[in-house]
């Protein structure tokens, strides 16, 4: 990893979401240059996977920390969205009620939890975004860390964290819409989501919230505090004994991450229109886990390059041979475990400088 390649990344990233957004709103329906909205929404879904996974390289690649949870945060920070988007509704919903969403009316709620309230607010909502996935990272963080869980002990938590949330928000009682979620989303900030112009109008706020988040995370592994954190990663007991406190960079950077990783649950939501509790399954964080590993621990722009590719593929596959999938995923995260241990930035990274060429003889 290096700054030309992340300054790379975000061109890329930044300069094709404006082009399939251009394309999309200003070329003929008829047009071979048009592209459809089905394709700027999926696009857009794949730019949020890549956030997730540049927050999962956050802390796996640089800290050491193998999460196995972090689709919790991830779907936190959906809600909180999904939450807002339910809000605008106000009353256009199949039982036309002006302030419960429909699914509290049909299970006979008489009257909105304390906790929605607010969430008619974008601001008060985007603070939620960042502070339910931050503050959960917080305590967790500083309960662990402080108590030295490290390792798989470590991994085994977070996924213990992000199933009993999976068992929590599918309880009715919960006030989330249980196991049908939140969906029949209309509006975001008065816009109505299914026209065109919204459409790439998020893909070009998800596209710029990733290249933000990839300057971001590079800023923090790039600085001193970041150097600190790979001695952390590669030697916790010799860096404590130099003075350090591993504990607190551990800390940062697990908060950072989850915050991150809320953000890109956010964009998710209003871009797949549905927001449930099968997005806090721990099958989505180990995919997490695997698009990292395929682009490349440890080097960010890996991270983003893995989640596109994977997540392009899931496409693909599920599309044209939807029962072989989840052995393809299987499969391509134990190759590249045994032939690419370092992902595909990393086998660029450090392939051999090709040989002279030899002189011609006398």
């Amino acid at each position: 990893m290096n700054r030309f390649a992340v300054f790379f990344c975000v061109v890329a990233v930044v300069g094709g979401a404006v082009t399939l957004a251009a394309l999309n709103l200003n070329t003929a329906l008829g047009s071979p240059w048009h592209v459809p909205p089905y394709v700027v929404s999926l696009v857009g879904k794949y730019l949020c996977y890549a956030i997730l996974a540049l927050a999962v390289d956050l802390v796996w690649g640089f800290g050491g920390i193998l999460s196995l949870g972090h689709a919790a945060f991830f779907a936190l920070g959906g809600y909180a969205m999904g939450m807002y988007l339910m809000r605008q509704i106000a009353g256009r919903g199949v039982y036309g009620n002006p302030v419960l969403p429909d699914f509290m009316v049909f299970l006979n709620w008489k009257e909105l939890p304390w906790y929605w309230h607010g969430f008619d607010n974008p601001i008060f909502a985007g603070l939620m975004v960042v502070a339910v996935p931050g503050l959960l990272a917080l305590v967790f963080g500083w309960l662990a860390f402080r108590s030295r869980v490290s390792g798989v002990y470590l991994s085994i938590i977070t996924q213990a964290l992000t199933y009993a949330l999976l068992l929590a928000f599918f309880r009715n009682d919960m006030g989330f819409g249980g196991n049908n979620g939140l969906t029949d989303f209309k509006d975001i900030l008065s816009y109505p989501l299914q026209a065109d112009a919204t459409r790439a109008g998020l893909l070009v706020v998800t596209a710029s919230v990733l290249a933000f988040s990839l300057m971001l995370a590079y800023a923090i592994v790039a600085s001193r505090f970041g150097k600190v954190l790979i001695a952390v990663r590669d030697a916790e007991s010799r860096t404590r004994f130099l003075g350090y406190r591993p504990e607190n960079y551990k800390l940062f950077v697990w908060v950072v991450s989850a915050i991150m990783a809320g953000i890109g649950g956010a964009l998710y939501v209003p871009q797949v229109g549905i927001i449930n509790p099968s997005e806090f399954s721990p099958a989505n964080s180990i995919e997490a886990v695997i698009w990292v590993a395929v682009g490349g621990r440890g080097t960010l722009v890996g991270a983003v390059l893995g989640a596109v590719l994977v997540s392009g593929g899931k496409t693909w596959l599920t599309g044209a041979l939807p029962e072989i999938w989840l052995f393809a995923l299987g499969a391509l995260f134990i190759l590249v475990t045994l032939f690419l241990p370092a992902g595909i930035i990393g086998a660029f990274r450090r392939a051999p400088a090709p040989l002279p060429a030899p002189e011609p003889a006398e």
